[in-house]
């Protein structure tokens, strides 16, 4: 087969993966458009790649440009069909199973081009072996990467599990590399990064995806939890979940429902040919318990298929922000070459029958932009009590809570190079510290801090100069900015970037960053998630409502009906 040839077949393979969705158009007429629009598009495209090959005027990279104009058709259905080639298949397995082979650690890309351990994850080869955040990768396995970048030590980085890496680490504070041999593993993350009891009977489960793993994981850390405390009630944090696997999703609704309870209906194009019903199959786990699921703005997917079932059948209280509004179900089919691609085949529907799909990516490849469910097309439908829900672009909670926002200062913070640097500087002189719940830092901790990040002048973008900057701009667009000169200039002088009062003014959000930041370095991620949990507002309010019997069955009751007024003679 020569190469045109596997090009050819590669976008044939992909342009006819579903030719029986083209009988849905009705027509036969139709269906003979399409036929030879197929066939059309691969002979341009092929036709092109051979002629760009031919007669470009500089020599061209035909894989890496025929991959560019796939991403792009992709890229226009919508964000979530893709295409994996061979070498994707690390990312695509992690997507799914929550596993690759490798060290077990984050690692992150300085300005000056030198690679360094920022998070080896707990009990995986790199903590094992002594990494620690900080530690400078100068070597793998003998190859010089003291300039390079984040992608390719992370592809030295992996390998099968059980082969041996070398590395030549510099660790801050010493004056020579050191020379590290260990093991790569197959590295499971798993999506349930803490799981404890809030104050002395509250379950707290934190969920962060939904791989091949998740219900596992839920299952062991909820048996656990029922075996040593008398639980009251359990905390399901979706908050920031993704989603992921629509079977683990089911699984986990099924542990609190019984079985043959309808959980999600996906239904394709043709909804009658391409509609598959999933049901609980298996006994629950425990159908009483009082349940609150806490959601924001990014839990989606596979996270609002459980929270809004589990508030459809009134089986759990819903609390926290508006959902993400993703109602699409996704599908991976196998291509030539060991291609996969990944795109969107059916909407998926929740007990009460609704789709909370947000944005209408139709309209997007008709050329006109997405668009976005405005609250007034919202649609109600009832929870198996009566009680009335919307589709509403996302999961709208039973009980609506906020977080305090961040100030801008502070994710700054979290991506500054000084700021981790003086944490690494701070682990070095601290042999131990506390435990998660007690640790805190000291004033004198603080000053340090700030005095540090005052001598490396740290910088960050400060919206409200920004916002003068426009509000200005518009004034003398529209001719008022003569008469308001000196409010401007009074308010630029007042509005002086002043690193000093900005650290003493932010300093609790900062604090508590610099807390869990620390915290990780001792106890992993598992040690900062305790303390974070602790101090959390949401936990705290879900808390509050699971010790409240009577608050929270009224809370999944149907509201009364309100009895008309009864009109009197006078």
């Amino acid at each position: 087969m020569t190469y045109w040839t596997k090009i050819l077949s590669l976008a044939l393979g992909l342009l006819l993966l579903t030719p029986a969705s083209a009988q849905t158009k009705g027509k036969e007429e139709k269906k003979k458009d399409n036929k030879f629009s197929y066939v059309q598009a691969v002979d341009i495209f092929g036709s092109s790649l051979a002629l760009l090959d031919r007669h470009f005027v500089d020599s061209i990279d035909i894989k890496r440009l025929s991959r560019i104009g796939l991403d792009g058709m992709l890229e226009s259905l919508d964000p979530y069909t893709e295409y994996y080639s061979s070498e994707d298949t690390d990312k695509l397995r992690l997507l799914t199973t929550g596993a690759y082979g490798g060290i077990g650690s984050v690692i992150s890309q300085r300005p000056d081009s030198t690679i360094i351990i920022n998070d080896p994850m707990e009990g995986m080869p790199a903590a094992q072996a002594g990494l620690r955040a900080g530690d400078v990768i100068l070597e793998v396995d003998g190859q010089d990467f003291r300039k390079s970048t984040s992608d390719k030590v992370s592809a030295a980085l992996k390998g099968t599990p059980g082969s041996k890496i070398v590395l030549l680490i510099q660790r801050p504070g010493e004056s020579k590399p050191r020379r590290i041999e260990f093991r790569r593993q197959k590295i499971q993350v798993s999506p349930v990064p803490y799981y404890g009891v809030i104050g002395k009977d509250m379950g707290y489960i934190s969920l962060t995806g939904f791989p091949n793993t998740a219900a596992a994981e839920v299952k062991k850390a909820f048996l656990d939890l029922k075996s040593k405390h008398q639980l009251r009630g359990l905390i399901l944090d979706l908050r920031d979940n993704g989603g992921g696997l629509i079977d683990e999703a089911i699984k986990i609704v099924n542990f609190f429902v019984p079985a043959g309870e309808e959980v999600v209906t996906t239904r394709g194009r043709n909804a009658r040919r391409q509609e598959v019903v999933y049901r609980t199959t298996d006994k629950p786990l425990d159908t009483q318990i009082p349940i609150a699921v806490l959601i924001n703005g990014q839990s989606a997917s596979a996270s609002e298929i459980v929270s809004g079932a589990l508030q459809d059948l009134d089986r759990a209280v819903v609390m926290g922000v508006k959902s993400y509004g993703k109602g699409l179900v996704q599908t991976t089919m196998q291509l030539p070459y060991d291609g996969t691609i990944k795109l969107t085949t059916a909407k998926y529907y929740i007990p009460s029958g609704r789709c909370i799909q947000r944005i209408n990516y139709q309209s997007l490849r008709e050329g006109k932009g997405a668009t976005i469910l405005p609250d007034s097309l919202t649609k109600v439908f009832h929870t198996r009590a009566g009680r009335e829900v919307r589709d509403a672009g996302g999961i709208l909670p039973d009980i609506a809570l906020t977080n305090d926002s961040l100030p801008t200062m502070v994710y700054y913070l979290r991506v500054n190079n000084d700021a981790f640097d003086w944490i690494t500087d701070y682990v070095r002189s601290h042999r131990t510290i506390a435990s998660p719940r007690d640790f805190k830092l000291t004033d004198a901790d603080y000053a340090s801090f700030s005095n540090h990040m005052i001598e490396k002048k740290f910088d960050y973008d400060r919206q409200s100069g920004k916002e003068l900057k426009k509000l200005e701009d518009l004034a003398k667009f529209e001719g008022y900015y003569n008469k308001s000169r000196e409010a401007f200039e009074a308010l630029k002088k007042l509005l002086v970037p002043d690193l000093k009062h900005d650290l003493e003014e932010h300093r609790p959000f900062i604090e508590q960053y610099l807390t869990g930041a620390i915290l990780t370095r001792y106890y992993y991620n598992r040690g900062a998630l305790e303390r974070s949990v602790a101090e959390d507002k949401m936990v705290r309010a879900a808390e509050d409502l699971l010790a409240d019997p009577a608050r929270y069955t009224k809370v999944l009751s149907r509201p009364e009906a309100k009895t008309a007024a009864t009109p009197t003679a006078k």
